[in-house]
């Protein structure tokens, strides 16, 4: 029976983990009481017990609690960071298992794991194998256009979603310093720094990200078919990740998959024109947050094949 440790429980991203965690074969989840859970020497003391610490917390907590994991030195546990902090940084593996051949493995072998924040998750989708396959320059001027439910923005936006009110739709970040750029870029395999555009709607949960693209700017000018055929033999096999047909109607609303873990990948096209939108819908919370946490934990515990 492996143990986990979910440093922060109380949020978000960490309620949703303890949810699909619980009750879970192989897996015991421990707790410290709620006096204890900003006490420095409670949390050494869990982690000197524990096989595996999930971090759902802000950089600078998250920043002590490794720390605090390292002082264990040889009998230090795993560590996940469910939030933002590791996601570039040297030495931790990239909690995306299907970004390529051999990724999910490289994560049930590693002790320090970055889960991907939940727009990059679509985006990168979309992009990398594009990339690779050699069909998208890296050079090229990539825009991701992206709407989430509010639950991924924080307290402050969630109270200003919930009341009386509150707001329909809101573009954000419109400065292009949005924390998920590096993220998209690095692992996306990008030269050039993409134009991100993320939005809220005044929806719980739910996740549209979307790329546009002009075929006779990639490299053979490929037709739709081409690029559905690169994202479906990427992803074949792939348990979370599903490639499907563009909708009939050109059309797609964010909430279908709340609640699951998927993520669905569609290429849209106008061929007469020689344009296409590639598009991912995911649950911000699942796929693009708790879910994908889980399917780490899981790789990183030995209780689900790499």
């Amino acid at each position: 029976m492996a143990s986990v440790f979910i440093d922060g429980e109380a949020g978000t991203t960490g309620l949703g983990i303890r949810e699909r965690l619980a009750g879970m074969a192989g897996i015991a989840l421990r707790s410290l009481a709620e006096a204890d859970r900003k006490s420095g020497a409670a949390r050494r003391e869990m982690m000197d017990e524990v096989d595996l610490v999930v971090l759902c917390l802000p950089d600078g907590a998250a920043r002590e609690s490794v720390a605090l994991a390292e002082s264990l030195g040889n009998r230090a546990p795993k560590v996940l960071d469910a939030a933002t902090l590791h996601r570039c940084a040297p030495g931790w593996v990239y909690g995306f298992a299907e970004l390529e051949p051999g990724q999910s493995g490289r994560i049930a072998q590693a002790t320090r794991v970055a889960n991907p924040g939940c727009y990059p998750t679509g985006a990168i989708a979309l992009l990398r194998p594009l990339v690779d396959a050699g069909v998208l320059p890296p050079d090229y001027p990539v825009t991701v256009n992206a709407v989430s439910g509010y639950s991924g923005g924080g307290k402050a936006m969630i109270l200003a979603h919930q009341k009386a009110g509150g707001p329909a739709f809101d573009l954000y970040a419109l400065g292009g310093e949005h924390k998920h750029v590096p993220e998209l870029q690095q692992y996306a395999h990008l030269a050039r720094r993409p134009i991100f555009a993320p939005s809220v709607g005044h929806f719980r949960q739910g996740m549209l990200v979307s790329v546009p693209l002009h075929l006779d700017l990639l490299n053979g000018a490929p037709k739709g078919a081409d690029l559905h055929d690169i994202l479906a033999a990427r992803y074949a096999g792939a348990g979370q990740v599903r490639v499907m047909p563009p909708t009939e109607n050109g059309e797609l609303e964010p909430e279908a998959l709340n609640g699951t873990d998927f993520m669905e990948l569609r290429v849209f096209v106008n061929e007469a024109h020689g344009q296409a939108v590639l598009v991912a819908r995911l649950d911000n919370l699942g796929k693009g947050a708790s879910g994908a946490a889980v399917q780490n934990i899981r790789l990183m515990l030995g209780t689900a094949d790499a």
